[in-house]
């Protein structure tokens, strides 16, 4: 094991690490205030209902280059691939036009 495995190791602690304390530490200061719970929530559920809608309209079709080794993908991991991806696409695409809504009503005022 060299040096350059270590630090991989180490950015993907730090990237855990990171990952765990931006999701604890909001719901610690949100204690305080449980309205704000209320929209987290909101905003999860509404997330879980984009991706289950996107999962309901992607396919499960799988080509036969990916049913074998090293995939072995299945028809039921395709279609939660299909649905992670159009999800992916969606939010993108509101992201973009909140960006451009958001500078027009800025050059507008």
């Amino acid at each position: 094991m060299d040096a350059t495995d270590i630090m991989l190791y180490v950015s993907y602690a730090l990237v855990g690490l990171g990952a765990v304390v931006s999701i604890l530490l909001p719901l610690i200061k949100s204690l305080d205030d449980p309205k704000s719970l209320l929209k987290t929530g909101l905003g999860v559920v509404a997330i879980l209902v984009l991706f289950f809608i996107c999962y309901s309209i992607s396919t499960n079709e799988v080509l036969p280059k990916f049913e074998s080794e090293p995939f072995n993908l299945t028809p039921q991991m395709s279609q939660v691939v299909g649905g992670c991806l159009i999800t992916t696409y969606v939010l993108t695409l509101v992201a973009v036009v909140g960006i451009v809504i958001t500078e027009l009503n800025k050059a507008i005022k």
